[in-house]
């Protein structure tokens, strides 16, 4: 059996890569979406998203709406393939293998 994926374990996080891989956001998904689906607060959320990238899991832009600031944040390769991995890991534990 492998081993959980000590960046992606954490709930908040889990839940985050959980919505990034959903197969509707390939383009990526706004801070503000990722708040609601999340429940966690705009420092809690921040601070989840910098271990992501820091990891090399997420990619994070920012750019403005008029005069709103706006931040997206996409799933990298490297990211999809390590959540991935990290859903096998649970499934095994689901089969009991």
């Amino acid at each position: 059996m492998t081993a959980p994926d000590e960046i992606i374990h954490q709930p908040i996080r889990l839940k985050i890569m959980a919505a990034l891989t959903a197969p509707h956001c390939g383009d990526g998904i706004d801070f503000t979406q990722l708040k609601s689906l999340t429940g966690a607060t705009d420092g809690n959320l921040g601070a989840h998203l910098d271990h992501l990238a820091r990891a090399g899991y997420v990619e994070i832009s920012k750019s403005f709406v008029g005069r709103r600031p706006r931040t997206n944040v996409k799933v990298s390769a490297i990211g999809r393939e390590a959540f991935a991995r990290h859903v096998a890991f649970l499934r095994a534990i689901i089969a009991g293998t």
